[in-house]
């Protein structure tokens, strides 16, 4: 592997469609300000602070999840959280990645 694919973004959009086909709830973990300014619909709302708060109401769904934010990184320390958990999560990246996979 060299030094430049370290960068590289995997491309989601199959492991997106495969949890979105499992009924993963799409777990947004922005602000409520960027919340507000729009989402995924049916997405559920847990703000990256709180999710450690929020483990066991995560778990107890018990259904995969996929994590989203605004670019990616919050939802990538909220699923690296989730997933020393044990809950099965991906990282979605921006929440726009998922919502274009929903049926409207």
């Amino acid at each position: 592997m060299g030094l430049f694919n370290l960068f590289k973004k995997k491309n989601m959009s199959k492991e997106i469609q495969e949890y979105l086909g499992n009924e993963a709830v799409i777990l947004d973990v922005r602000t409520i300000a960027e919340w507000n300014e729009g989402h995924s619909e049916g997405a559920k709302h847990i703000v990256l602070n709180f999710i450690p708060e929020q483990v066991e109401q995560i778990k107890a769904v018990g259904k995969p999840v996929i994590a989203v934010c605004r670019s990616g990184a919050r939802s990538g320390q909220a699923t690296d959280f989730l997933v020393a958990q044990g809950i099965d999560v991906i990282n979605g990246g921006p929440w726009e990645n998922v919502d274009q996979y929903l049926i409207k």
